[in-house]
């Protein structure tokens, strides 16, 4: 994630600020520019950017934005559209009869926002569902029922990816991740796991790319239901450490590829973050970490540096967390199977960094919704 700064006054701003807490100006995200912008009142209810780059520029507030203060996107004046390119992609939002549902969407939302700036740094933007049926991504947010057996899953088919609100719910969340003895369970990791099951249909099926994914993480084709029952049943394998990312990542080489994209996306997220904060490391031993800067990874052709960069940060990220009585920020054993399907993931992004996602093969046919499981970005 970059880092912002207030138009008006140079206040530091966060990605999902919605005023400037020093001179109050009204923010939002541009996402052309993929900048937080501050914004004057103009006439008929629009915005007048004080952005340099667009500088008096008219806006209008994503209707999520003012309707229901979920959102801090905006959206061109002359655009026909009410919602703005992220709400666009939720068809589905959860029963507001609830104060509750309402702050569980709005976190949903927050997340969905993060996935989608990464993926527009990797220049792997999705269309809607409304603008492409076939290949397009949509998200419902849906809540369990009254009955034992309206019990939503996570998961995705088809380009609809489905989030249970319930894992907006810290409380919830923490609950689920000691019951499944994980390390790591987030919001924005189900998102990052989720769209891995829809990129890995339109980047690596049918593409010269498959080959090489069935050497690295497994036959696809192996019966999905029978792996899971089988996962379910007698755990992960034995060795999964030394092979996998995550435990639930040893179940199916579908959960393997989204799991190591999950992944990818939490260190790329991570490491533009520190290179936005000028990050360096200057240990006073020799033999320590050390980081003259972090490179971006979007801007190497190779894995390497970005993987360097990487064990160094994450070194000081659990050495900070373990100094204020916190887990370790980062719970993870990068084997060299890992590091090599982590280069993988790299090297069919960047396959795609001129052309972008519009120029992908057409999707795969529909694979099955997913468990409710989760690490980093476990869910099925």
């Amino acid at each position: 994630m970059k880092t912002f700064h207030c138009d008006k006054c140079s206040q530091q701003v966060f990605f999902e600020n919605t005023h400037c807490s020093n001179c109050e100006s009204m923010l939002g995200f541009e996402p052309a520019l993929r900048t937080i912008n501050a914004y004057e009142p103009a006439d008929n209810g629009l915005w007048s950017s004080l952005n340099k780059k667009d500088a008096g520029k008219l806006y209008k507030q994503c209707s999520n934005y003012v309707e229901h203060n979920v959102c801090n996107w905006m959206i061109p004046a002359d655009d026909a559209h009410d919602l703005c390119e992220s709400c666009q992609l939720t068809v589905v939002i959860p029963a507001l009869s609830s104060e509750k549902n309402h702050i569980l969407w709005s976190r949903l939302e927050t997340a969905k926002r993060r996935l989608l700036f990464s993926l527009a740094a990797l220049n792997l933007t999705p269309d809607s569902k409304e603008d492409a049926p076939e290949t397009g991504l949509a998200f419902q947010f849906l809540e369990d029922g009254a009955t034992p057996d309206e019990c939503v899953m996570t998961g995705h088919d088809d380009g609809l990816i489905t989030l249970n609100i319930a894992e907006a719910d810290p409380a919830e969340r923490e609950r689920t991740r000691e019951q499944m003895h994980e390390r790591y369970r987030t919001l924005l990791g189900h998102f990052r796991h989720e769209s891995g099951h829809y990129y890995f249909d339109r980047l690596v099926v049918d593409t010269p790319w498959i080959d090489s994914f069935r050497t690295l993480f497994g036959d696809e084709r192996a019966d999905y239901s029978e792996a899971l029952k089988r996962h379910y049943e007698n755990g992960p394998v034995a060795d999964w450490e030394e092979r996998f990312v995550s435990s639930y990542a040893s179940s199916h080489p579908w959960e393997d590829w989204a799991e190591t994209w999950a992944h990818y996306l939490h260190m790329i997220d991570t490491l533009e973050t520190a290179h936005s904060c000028g990050l360096s490391l200057k240990p006073a031993k020799a033999d320590e970490p050390s980081l003259d800067g972090v490179t971006l990874p979007t801007r190497l052709d190779t894995f390497d540096d970005t993987i360097s960069d990487w064990f160094a940060l994450t070194y000081v990220l659990n050495s900070l967390n373990r100094s204020i009585g916190m887990p370790d920020s980062y719970p993870f054993k990068l084997s060299t199977p890992v590091l090599e399907k982590l280069t993988f993931v790299h090297k069919v992004v960047a396959s795609y960094k001129t052309t972008g996602i519009k120029q992908a093969r057409p999707a795969a046919p529909p694979t099955p919704a997913s468990a409710p499981v989760a690490t980093l970005a476990q869910t099925g």
